[in-house]
């Protein structure tokens, strides 16, 4: 975690600038996520359940028992969503904005936003 500046009120570290850290390369833009682990360990998790998921349709198993498992796999991936939104909001586009006005990123970031919620 990084250390608190003087003067600051101490707040969890989620995408803080030291921790989101852009840099431009040949295939795009990279960022190194604040909370990779547990970033991580979600998708492993949402793998998991995928898989329990593919055996319960390969057992042949009641369609409400499957639709329900895709609903909370739906549920984990709008979380990690939302916790990765929150990071790049935090981080990359708080930088952008105290930068340079961050209009490009806003933009990128409202663009994100409607994908997220159709």
């Amino acid at each position: 975690m990084n250390a608190q500046q003087p003067g600051t009120t101490s707040q969890p570290d989620i995408g803080s600038c030291a921790a989101c850290s852009p840099s431009e390369r040949a295939e795009g833009k990279q960022v190194v996520q604040p909370d990779k682990t547990a970033l991580i360990n979600r998708l492993r998790r949402i793998e998991g359940q995928i898989g329990g998921i593919a055996g319960m349709v390969r057992d042949d198993r009641y369609c409400v028992d499957i639709l329900t498992q895709l609903s909370a796999v739906r549920s984990a991936i709008d979380a990690l969503s939302i916790r990765l939104l929150e990071n790049h909001a935090r981080g990359c586009v708080r930088h952008a904005v105290q930068d340079n006005g961050g209009d490009e990123t806003l933009e990128e970031l409202m663009g994100v936003i409607r994908k997220m919620i159709r």
